[in-house]
């Protein structure tokens, strides 16, 4: 597979996500970088934005395993993973598998569970691999967790643990749609009475495990020139150093930013990265890492104001 076959298989993922949401096309990319670049994608957003049909057609259009949690404040992490279970008729301990072994699992306002049970994420999204009873179980090499939670409301919710947010690739704002398309929104659904799902909506299959390997594999080959490798590390470095900050990017952003920028180089059907791919995700990968400094937060700056100043400010390679 070469990189124009990656950029066509990302268009007819999204042209399939498109037949059931209504816009979000900047969302739609960055789920694209993300499972190309073998990521987790952390969604923020008001209810009523289509995050769980999106993350349904999206699974869908991609050819994985779709699997779902609502997370509630009495959610126990055998709830998560699976449990064994003593089987009376063998009298030999069961494996349950939880919902966690599937593909793509959408875990929904995952801030309303304690840390503890969002602890149950942190080896599968890293590892991509589980341990019960001190026996451990892979997971797909596509697993993938779309996350969701709620901005609005702070009652009843859970702040997300430094640990736990360090494993999503992207945190993405899910905004409310244009007037234009909210006008389709309602033109489309308005008459509906019954669920609405991907399937429903007409989108169809267009990849399988053995495409997205593929195109996983000639992800790893796009050229990342040792001027992109060390403007990437500048740029973090940046962080650390920012008056404005109290904490910076650990290593590990690093290293992420310059695979997702190889994924959306091969998405625009380039075998190298551009510091354009690199100033293109920086937002969206270092926000949800960055903490403001007392000062930032008395000035009323943003996180997402200071990585532009830091993007700004770093110089690019020719």
């Amino acid at each position: 597979m070469t990189v124009n076959d990656v950029e066509a298989l990302g268009r007819a993922i999204a042209a399939e996500v498109g037949k059931a949401v209504v816009g979000q096309e900047g969302v739609v990319s960055r789920l694209l970088v993300a499972l190309f670049a073998g990521g987790h994608v952390l969604l923020e957003g008001p209810p009523g934005t289509a995050k769980t049909l999106l993350a349904g057609s999206f699974a869908r259009a991609s050819g994985l395993d779709f699997g779902r949690i609502q997370f509630t404040p009495d959610l126990m992490p055998g709830d998560i993973l699976g449990s064994n279970l003593f089987n009376f008729q063998t009298s030999a301990f069961t494996l349950t598998r939880g919902p966690i072994f599937t593909e793509l699992l959408l875990a929904d306002e995952i801030n309303r569970t304690p840390p503890k049970t969002q602890a149950a994420l942190l080896q599968a999204m890293q590892e991509r691999r589980v341990t019960l009873d001190g026996e451990t179980h892979r997971l797909s090499p596509r697993f993938t967790v779309i996350a969701t939670q709620n901005p609005i409301e702070s009652q009843g919710v859970y702040p997300l643990p430094e640990a736990q947010l360090d494993r999503f690739l992207f945190k993405l704002a899910v905004p409310y749609p244009a007037l234009d398309e909210e006008r389709r929104i309602v033109a489309a659904h308005g008459s509906l009475f019954d669920s609405i799902d991907a399937e429903r909506m007409g989108v169809g299959v267009v990849a399988d495990a053995a495409r997205l390997a593929e195109a996983i594999a000639t992800v790893a080959t796009v050229t990342l020139a040792p001027g992109i490798v060390d403007y990437v590390v500048a740029l973090i470095r940046a962080t650390r150093e920012s008056p404005d900050l109290a904490t910076g990017a650990s290593p590990r952003a690093g290293a992420l930013l310059a695979r997702a920028a190889a994924a959306q180089a091969a998405l625009g059907g380039r075998d190298y990265v551009v510091p354009d791919d690199v100033q293109a995700l920086a937002p969206d990968l270092l926000r949800h890492r960055l903490l403001l400094s007392p000062s930032a937060e008395i000035d009323g700056r943003s996180v997402d104001a200071i990585v532009k100043d830091i993007v700004a400010s770093v110089e690019a390679p020719k």
